[in-house]
C-alpha cells in the first residue's frame, strides 16, 4: 500500500468538494452526496466553479511531488482544470445543448443510476424529482445569457432536444411512469410515499414541459442556423476529448486513409462470408441467418450477460489480472430508447457493480449477434469495465480523483476500441461474421473522424462540390454505418452537436496502438503485453498526454 501524500490529499479533497457541488457527480461515482438534489446550472454556479478551480490549483502548487504517482496526478489534474477554465472563458456553457450529452439529458438520465430498493431511496428519488424544476430553471438562465450575447446552440440541436423533451413531458413520460412503477425490494410501498412520488413526478414533468416551451419560444428563434463550431473552438473541444493536441489537417487526411484501409479489410472479410459478395451483400446474408438472430430485449439481455461472463472468465485466466469485484458486470436494457449502448462504472465500494446498458430504439425487436459481439467487448471486458473498474479497484496506488473522477474520452473510448481489435487478435472474433461486425464499427469510427472535422472545420467535401452540410454528411455516414436510418440520423446529429467527441475513439485507439508499438520497440524480447496493459490500466483514466508521460517514466 502506497503512503498517502499531500498531493493525494488535495486530490481526495477535490473529489469530496466536487461531490458537494455536483450531486449528479456524486451519484454517478457512488460517492456520499445529497441524493435529494440535482446540480445548479445557473450562471452564478459557473462563476463559483471558477473560484473552486483556482483554490485547488493553488493547493496543488503548495506541494512538491514525492513520487511518480504524484507527478502523474499533477500532470492530469492541471490538464483538466486548465481546460475547464478555457471552456469557461470561451463561454461554451451558454450554448451547451445537444441531442446526447447536455444538461437537457443529464438531469433526467441520473435517475437511472439511483438505488430503488428501500423507502429511503425512493424518498430520495422524490426529493430529486422535486428539484428538477430548480435545475432546469438555472439551465434556462444560462442558455438565456447565450441568447443575449448571440452565441447560441445550432438550430438543429435545439429541434432535436425539443423532441426529446416533448417525450419526457407527456402524461406517460419518464417521470410519471417511473413513479407509477415504483416498488420496494421487500414489503409494500407506503401510500404516503407513493403519493409523494406521484406529486414529485408531476412536478418534474411540468418542469420539462416549461423547459420545452422555453426552447420553442425563446431559444429556437435565436438559435444559430450554422452547424459548424469553427476551427478555433473545435481545437479546444478536441484537446478536451482527446487529451492531446492533434494536427487537425493531418488527422483529417489520416482519417480518409484509415477509412479506406478498414473498408478494404471489410471487403476481404465479406468475401470470406460469401465468395464474391460486397459488404452490403454479406451483411444481408448475415441478417437472414437465424442462428445469428436474437428476438426481443429479454433474449438480447441474456445473450449480453452470457457473452460478458464468458469474456471475464476466459481473459482472467491469462491475459488480464481481473480482481474479484470486477468479475461482476450487469448487462441491462436501458429505460431510454435513443439507440445507444453505454457503460456505467461501479461505485466506490462496488456495492453497485459496473453495468452495460443497451438503449433499444422504439420498434426494434430483432438484433444480430454478428454486429453486437464486438460491442460487448467494447463496453465490458476488456473494454470499459476492465478499464474503469480496475482504476476504481486500485486503492493501493491511486487517490480518489484518479480512481473515480478522472476521465478523458480519448483514453477511455480509445482503450475500448483498442480492446475490440485486441479481442480479434486473441482469436475471439475469428468467425467471419463477428469479425465483419467489428470492422463495421471500426469503419464507422474512422468515417466520423472525417465527418466531424469536415463539418466543424468547414473542409471541402470529399467530392469537391462544396462544404460539408447535413445532407452530404448523412449520405456519407449512411454509406459507412450499416444501420437503419433512424440510427444514422441520431448519430449524425450527435456529431453535429458534440464537436470533437466522436473522433476521440479512433484517435485514442491510434494513440494506444502507438504506445504498444513504441514499448515493443523499446523493450524488445522483454516486452510483455499483459504487464503493459495492467501497468497502463492501473494509472486510471488520465489524458493521453499524461498517459504517454507516465508510461515513458515507469
Amino acid at each position: 500500500m502506497r503512503k498517502t501524500t499531500p498531493i493525494d490529499k488535495v486530490a481526495d479533497e477535490w473529489v469530496k468538494r466536487l461531490a458537494e457541488i455536483s450531486p449528479i457527480f456524486a451519484t454517478d461515482i457512488g460517492y456520499p452526496g445529497d441524493e435529494t438534489k440535482l446540480d445548479d446550472y445557473s450562471p452564478e454556479a459557473e462563476e463559483r466553479m471558477v473560484h473552486e478551480r483556482n483554490t485547488v490549483q493553488k493547493a496543488l502548487l503548495e506541494h512538491k511531488p514525492q513520487d511518480l504517482q504524484d507527478e502523474v496526478t499533477l500532470h492530469a489534474m492541471r490538464n483538466r482544470l486548465d481546460l475547464d477554465q478555457e471552456f469557461y472563458e470561451a463561454k461554451l456553457g451558454q450554448r451547451d445543448l445537444n441531442n446526447i450529452a447536455s444538461p437537457a439529458q443529464g438531469i433526467r438520465d441520473i435517475f437511472d443510476l439511483m438505488a430503488t430498493n428501500t423507502e429511503e431511496q425512493w424518498s430520495n428519488i422524490a426529493g430529486r424529482m422535486n428539484d428538477v424544476r430548480n435545475a432546469l430553471a438555472g439551465y434556462i438562465e444560462t442558455l438565456t445569457l447565450g441568447i443575449h450575447s448571440k452565441d447560441t446552440p445550432a438550430r438543429r440541436q435545439v429541434e432535436q432536444v425539443i423532441n426529446q423533451v416533448s417525450e419526457i413531458a407527456q402524461a406517460d413520460g419518464f417521470f410519471n411512469e417511473f413513479a407509477k412503477d415504483a416498488k420496494l425490494a421487500e414489503g409494500e410501498m407506503p401510500e404516503s410515499l407513493r403519493k409523494d412520488l406521484a406529486a414529485a413526478a408531476k412536478s418534474a414533468t411540468e418542469a420539462y414541459d416549461k423547459f420545452g416551451r422555453f426552447l420553442k419560444e425563446q431559444l429556437l428563434p435565436a438559435a444559430t442556423p450554422k452547424d459548424a463550431i469553427g476551427r478555433e473552438r473545435y481545437e479546444l473541444f478536441s484537446r478536451y476529448f482527446v487529451g492531446s493536441k492533434i494536427d487537425i489537417d493531418e488527422t483529417y487526411e489520416w482519417g480518409i486513409e484509415e477509412l479506406a484501409r478498414v473498408t478494404k479489410e471489410q471487403e476481404e472479410v465479406a468475401n470470406q462470408i460469401l465468395p464474391g459478395a460486397s459488404v452490403l451483400e454479406a451483411i444481408a446474408h448475415l441478417e437472414t441467418d437465424p442462428a445469428r438472430k436474437l428476438h426481443g430485449t429479454d433474449e438480447l439481455q441474456a445473450w449480453m450477460q452470457r457473452k460478458s461472463d464468458e469474456a471475464i472468465e476466459h481473459l482472467g485466466r491469462e491475459h488480464f489480472d481481473i480482481a474479484e469485484p470486477l468479475r461482476q458486470l450487469e448487462c441491462c436494457i436501458a429505460p431510454t430508447q435513443s439507440g445507444g449502448v453505454y457503460y456505467t462504472g461501479p461505485n466506490d465500494d462496488f456495492s453497485r457493480p459496473g453495468r452495460m446498458w443497451w438503449s433499444v430504439p422504439e420498434g426494434v425487436t430483432e438484433f444480430g449477434t454478428w454486429r453486437e459481439l464486438t460491442t460487448v467487448y467494447h463496453e465490458g471486458v476488456p473494454g470499459h469495465h476492465m478499464q474503469v473498474g480496475q482504476a476504481a479497484y486500485n486503492r493501493a496506488e491511486l487517490n480518489a480523483w484518479r480512481r473515480l473522477a478522472s476521465w478523458t474520452s480519448g483514453h477511455g473510448e480509445g482503450w475500448a476500441l483498442y480492446a475490440e481489435r485486441l479481442m480479434a487478435e486473441l482469436g475471439y472474433l475469428d468467425d467471419p461474421g463477428d469479425r465483419l461486425g467489428m470492422l463495421d464499427g471500426q469503419r464507422m469510427r474512422a468515417a466520423r473522424v472525417v465527418l466531424d472535422i469536415g463539418v466543424h472545420c468547414e473542409k471541402p467535401r470529399l467530392d469537391c462540390t462544396g462544404k460539408w452540410d447535413f445532407e452530404y454528411a448523412f449520405n456519407f455516414m449512411k454509406e459507412n454505418l450499416h444501420e437503419h436510418e433512424k440510427m444514422v440520423d441520431f448519430e449524425v446529429n450527435r456529431y453535429f452537436g458534440w464537436p470533437g467527441q466522436a473522433p476521440s475513439y479512433k484517435l485514442g485507439e491510434r494513440f494506444w496502438r502507438k504506445l504498444v508499438a513504441d514499448a515493443k520497440a523499446r523493450d524488445g524480447a522483454n516486452f510483455n503485453l499483459k504487464d503493459f496493459h495492467m501497468k497502463a490500466l492501473n494509472l486510471g483514466g488520465i489524458p493521453l498526454d499524461t498517459l504517454s508521460f507516465a508510461m515513458l517514466r515507469s
